[in-house]
């Protein structure tokens, strides 16, 4: 196995580098200047605050990118976790110092705010986040209160996210295997064999990943009902002028009406029959009637001989290939990000759980942290996360702030690169077997995103509703998830997966609650998207790209009539696409009978 480390020296040499230092430094008196200085709230006070403010965030943006890097890596490593927690802190510095004029920029009259934006491209460049700020001037606190609330924030809501990090980061789990033997390996390692090929250790792998989240169970729901807790608590105090439900603040931060969600999900439930269906055939080739809990994200079982394995070599030249067929960019892109060592996906025992792109803020250098497997899962996988990093890299000479999408977005140039990979080994597949292999990728992520991501949101909603009066227990918490999970897989699973609430990352991620849906939103818009490139031939590319650039710049709903000129609050839009999804169905269906 050839799978890379990162090199992170574009940034950094190590977390002992002089220029780290310095930087941090730096950091801190422009912070402590800024604060400390008379707050004046006229337009050349708003126009310098915003360009200062801008300013720093670039510099503490790139430190914290490469403390979590090192983090992700090494979650024992405690010079790395002791960085990302200063970042915090300054962040939340930072935060307090511009509360007064951002107060003030959500509260001045229209005209005032055009004189602001006035000056240069610089601060016009600011214009859709902060006109994206103006909306909530009705559940703004004071500014005292706002400060009060970040500086709290440090060591209350985010404590609790780096308490799941540093859980899971160091804990190991124990198999037990076939033959009677036992292997102690670490959690992410144990999670990558879930994707993989390997019959024998995988049931071990879910039933001690499960065994170890049930010894933390305690913990791990102290951290789900502090975070809830500590929203719902917010969320009371910002609604003196109109009550703030507990999914508008994730609304707003994906840049959708409450109207896109509701008919997405309606369409998907629906639907379910269709990522059902998915299930109950890839149970089949496991020669069961249910699909189980460890088999769903597994690699297809061979039809004949040993299973596909892959290697990362094997894997960037799949997808290079297959890049290649939308354009020569894409697959240069992909040369750089290897030459470059922009690339993280050795396994190791103390590697944190996941994967996921992002970037230094000041060279808009993209970065992929992965933990790979040698499965056709873990090859789609890196397809997916060099899709966001390619999104990133076409925005690279863009105002940093013209960058900033929402997730929802976020995962059309992922899901894309998905795609474009599926397809292209599917249209090389010369026989019925490899067609076979290849439709089983389509399976496997309309079971995913159709069926587990709306479990995962209808079990966060769920779980909020019932917050608001008390907290939820271990055994509740896994009755609930049971329930869910039986609700939307019905008969194509075996057993339900009592633990996914402890088990997946994303509930305990302190920045962003309901870190779901937007998944099953970008898996159905890429497909939109997806469609237009047979029709668009040679314009496509550049069309593409255009859409990618418009991202950090708009809300959804606008992006999708402008490049689409459809509807997201139709029922229409997210039918067309799972329309598409099992027509690929019942051609594995067709194939395998």
């Amino acid at each position: 196995m050839t799978a890379p480390s990162w090199d992170l020296s574009i940034a950094f040499q190590s977390l002992d580098d002089p220029k780290l230092t310095n930087t941090i430094t730096s950091i801190e008196e422009r912070i402590l200047h800024f604060a400390a200085n008379k707050i004046n709230v006229n337009v050349d006070g708003l126009q310098q605050a915003i360009i200062e403010k801008e300013s720093i965030s670039v510099q503490l943006a790139t430190v914290g990118s490469y403390g979590n890097c090192i983090a992700s890596v090494d979650a024992l490593n405690s010079q790395a976790k002791a960085l990302v927690n200063q970042v915090t802190k300054l962040a939340s510095d930072l935060s307090q110092a511009f509360s007064p004029y951002l107060d003030a920029i959500v509260n001045v009259p229209t005209e005032c705010f055009e004189q602001v934006l006035s000056l240069n491209d610089e601060l016009e460049a600011q214009r859709f986040l902060l006109e994206e700020e103006r909306k909530l001037v009705a559940t703004r606190l004071s500014v005292k209160e706002e400060q009060l609330l970040s500086a709290m924030s440090v060591d209350g809501k985010n404590a609790w996210g780096r308490l799941y990090d540093n859980i899971t980061g160091s804990m190991k789990v124990t198999l037990q295997l076939p033959n009677g033997t036992e292997e102690i390996i670490g959690l992410s390692q144990a999670a990558s064999i879930l994707y993989g090929s390997d019959t024998l250790r995988r049931e071990p792998a879910w039933r001690a990943i499960q065994l170890a989240m049930k010894q933390n169970q305690e913990s791990f729901s102290a951290i789900l009902n502090a975070l809830a807790g500590w929203r719902l608590t917010e969320y009371q105090k910002r609604s003196a002028a109109n009550k703030l439900h507990f999914l508008e603040p994730s609304l707003h931060g994906s840049r959708i009406e409450q109207q896109t969600l509701d008919s997405m999900i309606s369409v998907a439930k629906k639907n379910r029959a269709v990522g059902q269906k998915a299930g109950r055939l890839m149970a089949k080739m496991f020669g069961t009637e249910q699909l189980t809990p460890w088999d769903q994200q597994a690699s297809m079982p061979p039809l004949v001989g040993e299973a596909s394995n892959y290697s990362f070599d094997e894997a960037i030249e799949i997808i290079k290939d297959a890049f290649a067929g939308v354009s020569q960019d894409m697959t240069d892109f992909v040369d750089l990000m290897v030459k470059n060592g922009w690339i993280d996906a050795a396994p190791q025992e103390t590697k944190r759980l996941g994967a996921y792109c992002t970037k230094f803020a000041d060279t808009r250098t993209p970065l992929v942290f992965m933990t790979w497997g040698n499965s056709m899962s873990d090859v789609l996988t890196l397809a997916h996360e060099l899709g966001h990093a390619f999104h990133n890299w076409v925005m690279r000479d863009m105002p940093l702030c013209k960058t900033k999408y929402p997730m929802t977005l976020a995962e059309t140039a992922s899901i894309f690169a998905e795609n474009v990979v599926r397809d292209a080994l599917l249209a090389k597949a010369k026989t019925k077997e490899d067609k076979i292999e290849m439709l089983w990728e389509e399976l496997s992520s309309a079971l995913a995103l159709t069926i587990n991501i709306p479990v995962r949101y209808e079990f966060e909603k769920a779980f909020y509703e019932q917050r608001s009066t008390k907290e939820l227990g271990p055994t509740q918490l896994s009755d609930l998830m049971s329930q869910t999970w039986s609700e939307w897989y019905g008969n194509a699973m075996s057993e339900p997966d009592p633990m996914f609430w402890a088990s997946k990352l994303h509930f305990s991620i302190p920045e962003v609650s309901f870190y779901n849906y937007p998944y099953l939103f970008g898996y159905l818009f890429s497909i939109g998207v997806y469609a237009q490139r047979e029709a668009k031939g040679e314009s496509f590319y550049q069309d593409y790209v255009s859409l990618l650039r418009d991202t950090g710049s708009m809300r959804a709903e606008e992006v999708v009539q402008k490049h689409l000129q459809m509807d997201l609050t139709k029922e229409d839009f997210w039918q067309q696409s799972l329309d598409r999804v099992s027509q690929q169905i019942d051609e594995f269906e067709r194939l395998v009978s």
